[in-house]
């Protein structure tokens, strides 16, 4: 719970800003004492009087308010979490830089407490690699990003850029608080991303696979109080959450190896990479040089993870795996579940737009040994991460 937390709630020019409202409402009634701070675009779009009435405190918009200085360093130091929610682009531009030309700013610097943000803007907005460059310094600096929703936004556009929901947020920072982590003590072990398959020194079989969706599903389990182990392949993705501690791999042999030598501690496994079935049978120790005529390249299969470890489970252990298909997916994915001692699968299919390898976006069909299959809309990955460790929680306490 959070009640007693004392709580900056930061306030950015947002069409988003009506969210916060709601927001407010919500930190009062779970108990914390809040106070907003808006820039002053945000009244543009949401009343300080609205807000005032709902934290029951003062709303405070510039360094003097009717001839009373406001000392930011003494609201950054009263503060367990100060949120900004919605957080502009603007914003995140300004505290990525260190800039301070107004009140919210200089409490934001001035503050010894975790700061969360919620980003919300338009979906180029977010997705401009100058926004992307800021939101990476912001978590190297050790903030903490409550990640925008999918779905229509204010310019008529769909994609990610929403504001995450009011209840969203509070969960969030229960979860932050340790108040409900329903995972505390267990521990997990997470796949990512894909395996490269060395033909020489430059060239390799691979995927398509970015990680995005194993590295969310090890953040969720994280948020839920899990230690987590996660073995990820040749990725770009990166977390700093300090629960998950990342050994970084290539090969399948070399991601087989990391995932026997953790699999028996492990409470939970998630195997989300997409692993190699296939690797050279010689590797040439030279490039090999373009010739006249075809190169044949001679396969034998690597070493099968899931197959190795669903053999050695226990009874107290837990194992999900993902299954990419493209023809007769749920039957496919079903004998799979059975034959590599699953007990839970998730299904992707290449036939749903948005869905698979690459994008922002999921959309799965969860199937169990003792449950119907359940299919969910396309969602984004984070959104989709909570249904999976959703089901987890619900196995684990069946």
């Amino acid at each position: 719970m959070l009640k007693g937390k004392k709580i900056i709630l930061g306030i950015c020019g947002s069409i988003a800003a009506y969210k916060s409202a709601i927001l407010t409402r919500l930190l009062v009634k779970e108990g914390a004492e809040v106070k907003v701070i808006m820039t002053s675009a945000a009244s543009d779009f949401i009343t300080p009087l609205t807000l005032s009435v709902l934290s029951k405190n003062q709303v405070l918009t510039e360094f003097v308010n009717d001839a009373q200085w406001n000392n930011h360093v003494d609201l950054g130091l009263w503060a367990d979490a100060v949120v900004i929610a919605p957080a502009s682009a603007n914003t995140i531009a300004k505290i990525s830089a260190g800039l301070c030309d107004n009140l919210l700013l200089a409490v934001y610097l001035s503050a010894r407490c975790p700061v969360h943000i919620a980003p919300a803007m338009d979906l180029d907005m977010l997705q401009h690699p100058s926004t992307q460059k800021n939101i990476t310094t912001l978590t190297g600096f050790g903030n903490i990003m409550i990640e925008p929703a999918y779905g229509e936004l204010a310019s008529g556009l769909i994609g990610n850029g929403l504001m995450a929901e009011p209840e969203e947020i509070v969960a969030h920072l229960n979860l932050f608080f340790g108040s409900n982590q329903k995972l505390k003590g267990k521990k997990a072990l997470v796949t990512a991303g894909p395996t490269y398959e060395a033909i020489d020194p430059v060239r390799f079989i691979g995927n398509h696979s970015s990680g995005k969706m194993g590295f969310a599903v090890a953040e969720a389990l994280a948020n839920q109080g899990a230690s987590v182990t996660l073995v990820a392949g040749p990725t770009q993705q990166q977390t700093q959450h300090p629960s998950i501690t990342v050994q970084h791999v290539t090969s399948a042999e070399e991601m087989y190896n990391a995932c026997v030598s953790v699999f028996e501690a492990s409470d939970i496994t998630v195997l989300s990479a997409a692993v190699a079935d296939y690797k050279p049978m010689v590797v040439a120790d030279q490039k090999i040089k373009k010739k006249d005529g075809n190169l044949n390249l001679e396969l034998t299969k690597t070493r099968d993870i899931a197959e190795a470890l669903g053999k050695i489970k226990n009874n107290g252990q837990i194992i999900l795996g993902f299954a990419l298909e493209t023809e007769h997916e749920q039957d496919n994915a079903q004998k799979k579940l059975t034959s590599k001692n699953f007990d839970l699968i998730v299904l992707n299919s290449l036939n749903d737009a948005g869905a698979g390898f690459g994008h922002d976006t999921n959309k799965i069909t969860l199937l169990s040994k003792n449950q119907p299959a359940k299919t969910f809309h396309l969602k984004s990955k984070k959104e989709v991460a909570q249904d999976i460790v959703s089901a987890i929680l619900e196995t684990l306490h069946a």
